[in-house]
């Protein structure tokens, strides 16, 4: 049994994937999410991840039709790729026992994003999800965290194997442009609170956190799942400014009396995370330090 996962959950767990083992062309399911993270909570979903092949994809109709034996209301499943380039489709269900959410995969997909990351490559897309999009990274994070339950090929397997060690060149990346993405809203920052400009301060405070964030987890080496819980997992890293979660509230809390205070002390912050990096310089000077 997992981590604060009742009798009648475990229960309805099993019984969804004998269902979901029995539709055609379903290479692997995993438990993610908070459960397979060991953050769960008693209200927490049920997160299954139904992997498949790219040229052999299941057939939605019978992903329809095991949501609905266990809905208590209509669920909503998608088609491929409705949510989005990254999350490429589920379904979302009310049971009796809480929500249970559907996530397809799309195995070559995956493994391609693997490949990139080791290369350096990564990307961002911010439509997919609030509040700050889906970063291709969260992929590898997923892999890493999540726990088989159905894999008779070994893909998963092979997939944790081959993210186990956080890529050097991925790191670099991650670091080099999270950073500097930062400094050049900072910049931007302080010219919207000289105007006492809040919409457009606010925006770029919060766009600059998300940046020192993923820089923050880089420098640590570890896989970013989300933003949701993002600096409870910053808080435990071993490599972090002080106070991170209280001094990030004070930044995002804005004063339309006194709006440059914010700016100053997002500067600090980041003047600190570089210093932590050990490895970015930048290329221009945008403001005074």
């Amino acid at each position: 049994m997992y981590s604060n996962l009742t009798s009648s959950k475990q229960l309805l767990l099993d019984t969804i994937i004998e269902d979901l083992k029995d539709i055609r062309n379903v290479s692997a399911i995993v438990l993610g999410g908070s459960y397979a993270e060991k953050m769960a909570t008693i209200a927490s979903d049920l997160d299954i991840g139904i992997y498949y092949e790219r040229d052999k994809p299941f057939d939605i109709k019978e992903i329809e039709r095991v949501a609905q034996k266990y809905a208590i209301e209509n669920p909503t499943v998608t088609d491929f790729y409705q949510w989005g380039p990254f999350v490429n489709g589920g379904a979302w269900i009310s049971t009796s026992q809480g929500k249970v959410d559907f996530l397809y995969r799309n195995i070559n997909q995956v493994a391609d994003i693997i490949e990139k990351a080791k290369r350096g490559e990564w990307e961002n897309c911010y439509e997919q999800q609030p509040p700050y999009g889906f970063s291709s990274i969260f992929c590898l994070a997923e892999v890493e965290i999540c726990v088989p339950l159905y894999d008779p090929d070994n893909i998963v397997r092979k997939l944790k194997d081959s993210i186990r060690k956080y890529p050097r060149k991925l790191k670099q990346s991650v670091i080099s442009q999270s950073l500097w993405s930062a400094e050049f809203t900072i910049w931007h920052a302080d010219s919207f609170a000289q105007k006492n400009d809040i919409y457009n301060l606010t925006g770029c405070l919060t766009r600059a956190i998300k940046d020192l964030t993923m820089a923050l987890f880089a420098i640590n080496e570890i896989y970013p799942l989300g933003d949701k819980r993002a600096i409870d997992r910053l808080e435990k890293a071993t490599i972090k400014p002080n106070s991170l979660m209280s001094r990030i509230d004070n930044i995002l809390c804005v004063s339309k009396t006194h709006p440059s205070s914010n700016v100053v002390e997002i500067k600090k912050l980041f003047e600190e995370v570089v210093n932590l990096s050990g490895s970015y310089h930048s290329l221009y000077q945008l403001y005074e330090k």
